[in-house]
């Protein structure tokens, strides 16, 4: 039985009705973004996106809304007056809390905007109006930059990094505004009159650099003085600059391959309305200092005793040094950056610590990370420190780099994971600036004696700066340090691309990112992100259609091995932005590459018109599915997103639906047994792959979930599979009535499992189901197997997203309560308000608690049965 209670608002009597609705029912318009942002400074698409969501403390459903902008914030603040509006969107009937800009006028460069927004209820009586938001335009136009590229003098395949700096005056002590828009290849690191510009690092994020550049925006008026004022730069390489071949990946070969060069202009606005602008040409002095060289994979080597005392302040003489050289810029597009900025998370101190005398010493951080240390240390002038950054320890305690080393070539100055410094004989802060390791333990090496303690290194974790938006515990404590183990793991692979693992590879591996792209969004805040690697499909794409497995990739990662299962991220990610979104961006953004790329499937189709080639169930534990049979199922749902897209965007789809339906029959006839009710070889992951498709004739599906929860049972209650399975299982027997085997599953400590990895001391997720005992097999920092994650949010807090209604304005609330816990508490912070779903099991009965956002509602479901609810708070006994 459910037995329900709404407690969101009290009794009232009949007669105080009207008077609540009219007085009590406080409703706000709240988190106003534009382009997911609030109040940004680079906007530089011609059709900005608004979205707000609301408050109250009754019902309230939006049923119109008109959304205005103004050049002048006092306009919109005067309702009864129009002037100063640049765009009035009249009155639309949506109750969607998403607007489009679409005034006849384009928005003009270095321009602050003000919005609001007016939304009424469905009856049109009670009208809201919205705070006043702002966002500031960018170049608008490629032609808005007035800059040019700049660098040293020297050659690619100099090892310093350019040092570039410029003298201006600030002719006014009254100033409204400053501007900085930057922008380098690969990296650089700014310095205004001294003071770093912004805490932002490895900056800009990553991109085919050759076809797309990033600028990011900085308000820098707070750092200018009156007088002469001094902006100091350094560059870095990235992967834009990979100048010896340390790595299999060939981007030491890429075709963008150049000196390091940046592009940058200062504006400034008195308050009397004049403007100053400083651009970088070639009046820019250049030079070298201690910045040595810096390696992505390798790390940076820094000389003290060649830094160049007060050179990014005013008074400096740099007379000696050369004129910055004007050089051609990397790409044809120079776009601003809207994903979030790589920011340090959190500083970590070490938890235990081990000295080998004078001149050796390593630290344990007690959790696996992506990032760089802090290095506090007084030697003798010339002492050579070396930082070697690594997942597990040998067992005499010193580092071991033997799992992760794998691919990399040492070259002479350039050490996997390493960082170098050279002392100048007084009280050091070393930190490097272009490169990150992944590491939880550090091995400190120092070529004369030198004395350090537990407090002279510090580790800075940090990552693509994306909001949480998600929780999730439970009375499992082992499932409490899985989930926090995924989000680690995630986070770890956040660097302005979704990689594999920080360490070995940092590649942005398609399949990696797909797989776990529900996990990321339940636990983050990450369109902004996903969108700007959607950009990097465009960019990525051959002339014949293909993609590549990594992404970016200067060349490497086209071939067959590889395949459609992995290519899917480019149907996969969309998709789910649109779900989580109620945007569909990000699939007009692909909908020309995917375009193409079926187009090339479709010209290498074999006699029974499918694709067999690529990787399949990757790091299966025993039993491998066949890559046929997972590729064929892959490209069938590849057609048949293709269909729902085309149906999104208003085009002809139905070549895409006629071919998912082809492939559907085809893949029935050839790897399904009717008799044996079982997907290719019988694995766990073919019976997985073809229920979570739903490939499954409606009339086989139960029996096929009932046989794979069978042969799970056989397999003394383990799990055989891959990255595929580890996807597709739990969800899969959870949907069929085998929820508490899911739970079992995820909950087991015995290998292969996510909770063996806890119990053995990981606080991230392994490469591998198989780990020798002493860890030296993969990576220690993979999040490929972590959708687990999302499983918790979505099965046991029963927290869903519905397919027909996306962005969560109808939420699907379908909680199980699995035996074997006692309660589970998850919220999510959704583009419409934040969802709640808490049970727990009291005196024989279970309560569950929900909480659905103001202008959503939602279908409670369990155990078949359903109940439909408005927004409130809600609490629920079974």
């Amino acid at each position: 039985m459910m037995r329900i209670k709404k407690y969101s608002r009290s009794l009232i009597l009949l007669s105080s009705l009207l008077f609540l609705c009219s007085f009590s029912n406080k409703v706000e318009i709240t988190k106003m973004r534009c382009e997911y942002q609030v109040n940004p400074i680079g906007i530089d698409n011609l059709s900005p996106r608004f979205t707000w969501s609301f408050s109250s403390t009754g019902a309230f459903n939006q049923g119109k809304y008109k959304l205005c902008i103004a050049t002048d914030e006092q306009s919109l603040r005067n309702s009864s007056s129009k002037k100063g509006f640049y765009w009035d969107s009249k009155m639309i009937g949506s109750n969607k809390s998403f607007a489009t800009y679409s005034g006849n006028h384009r928005l003009s460069p270095f321009t602050t905007y003000y919005w609001q927004v007016i939304a009424w209820d469905k009856s049109g009586k009670h009208r809201v109006i919205s705070p006043v938001s702002s966002f500031e335009t960018a170049m608008m136009n490629q032609s808005d930059w007035n800059a040019k590229w700049i660098t040293d003098n020297k050659d690619k395949d100099y090892y310093p990094s350019p040092m570039l700096r410029k003298v201006f005056t600030v002719n006014n002590e009254k100033i409204s505004k400053a501007r900085l828009f930057l922008s380098a290849a690969a990296y650089c690191k700014m310095n205004l009159n001294g003071k770093p510009i912004s805490d932002v690092l490895l900056n800009p994020g990553y991109t085919h650099y050759d076809k797309r550049n990033l600028y990011s925006v900085f308000d820098v008026t707070s750092l200018l003085t009156s007088g002469e004022n001094v902006l100091a730069a350094v560059l870095g390489n990235g992967f834009y600059n990979e100048i010896a071949p340390v790595a299999p990946w060939n981007f030491e070969k890429a075709r963008w391959r150049n000196r390091a060069r940046m592009i940058c202009e200062l504006h400034i606005t008195y308050a009397d309305g004049t403007k100053q602008n400083i651009n970088s040409d070639n009046t820019w002095k250049v030079s070298t200092g201690p910045y040595l060289q810096n390696n992505i994979y390798g790390g940076d080597t820094y000389d003290a005793r060649l830094e160049i005392r007060d050179w990014d302040k005013s008074g400096f003489d740099d007379s000696s040094w050369e004129k910055a050289n004007e050089v051609s810029s990397p790409s044809p597009l120079l776009v601003a950056q809207n994903l979030p900025p790589v920011r340090i998370d959190k500083e970590i101190s070490p938890v235990s610590f081990i000295s080998y005398g004078d001149t050796i010493f390593v630290y344990n951080f007690g959790i696996n990370m992506s990032g760089f240390c802090r290095l506090s240390v007084k030697g003798e002038r010339g002492t050579k420190i070396t930082l070697r950054h690594g997942e597990i320890q040998k067992s005499d305690g010193r580092l071991e780099t033997g799992n992760i080393d794998i691919y990399f070539k040492p070259k002479p100055g350039i050490s996997f994971q390493t960082d170098t410094y050279i002392l100048d004989g007084k009280d050091d802060v070393f930190m490097p600036n272009f490169n990150y390791h992944g590491f939880q333990y550090v091995e400190v090496h120092a070529d004369r004696p030198v004395k350090l303690t537990k407090e002279s290194l510090k580790a800075e974790f940090f990552h693509t700066s994306v909001t949480p938006v998600g929780k999730f515990s439970c009375s499992n404590e082992l499932l409490n340090k899985i989930w926090k183990a995924v989000n680690q793991s995630y986070l770890s692979n956040l660097m302005s691309i979704p990689t594999d693992c920080p360490q070995r590879e940092k590649n942005g591996w398609t399949a990696d990112a797909h797989i776990s792209s529900d996990l990321g969004l339940l636990n983050f805040d990450g369109i902004n992100f996903y969108e700007k690697w959607i950009n990097d499909f465009v960019d990525n794409q051959t002339a014949q259609g293909r993609i590549s497995g990594i992404i970016p990739s200067s060349g490497w990662g086209y071939d067959d091995w590889i395949g459609p299962v992995w290519d899917a991220a480019m149907f996969v990610i969309p998709m789910n932005l649109y779900h989580y979104y109620g945007d569909t961006k990000g699939i007009e953004t692909i909908w020309p590459v995917c375009q193409k790329y079926l187009e090339y499937l479709a010209a290498r189709e074999d006699a029974n018109g499918t694709v067999t080639y690529g990787i399949g169930d990757w790091v299966y534990y025993n039993t491998q599915t066949p890559t046929d049979y997972t590729t064929t199922c892959y490209y069938y749902m590849d057609n048949l997103y293709m269909s729902l897209f085309a149906k999104l965007l208003g085009k002809d789809g139905s070549k895409y639906a006629q071919k998912a339906n082809s492939l559907k029959l085809f893949i029935n006839k050839k790897y399904f047994d009717t008799q044996k009710v079982l997907y290719a070889n019988g694995s766990q992951a073919a019976q997985g792959v073809a229920l979570y498709l739903e490939i499954v004739p409606k009339e086989y599906e139960q029996k096929v979930a009932d046989n794979l929860s069978l042969m799970i049972k056989n397999n003394n209650n383990s799990f055989d599979f891959g990255m595929l399975g580890s996807k597709t299982v739990l969800r899969m027997l959870s949907k069929y009535g085998y929820a508490d085997q899911a739970y079992e599953l995820a909950s087991k400590e015995d290998a292969p499992s996510w909770g063996n990895w806890i119990k053995r001391g990981l606080t991230s997720l392994a490469e591998t189901w198989k780990l020798s005992p002493t860890f030296k097999d993969a990576s220690l920092n993979h999040v490929f197997l972590g959708d687990v994650n999302a499983w918790m949010y979505n099965v046991l807090a029963g927290i869903n997203y519905d397919y027909n209604i996306p962005g969560f304005r109808h939420i699907l609330i379908q909680p199980h309560f699995v035996k074997g816990l006692n309660w589970v508490k998850a919220e999510y912070n959704s583009i419409n308000g934040i969802i709640r779903s808490e049970w727990k099991r009291t005196n024989g009965s279970i309560l569950l608690n929900v909480t659905i956002p103001t202008n959503t509602s939602a279908t409670v479901e369990v155990a078949g049965k359903k109940k439909e609810l408005t927004a409130g708070n809600y609490q629920l006994k079974f």
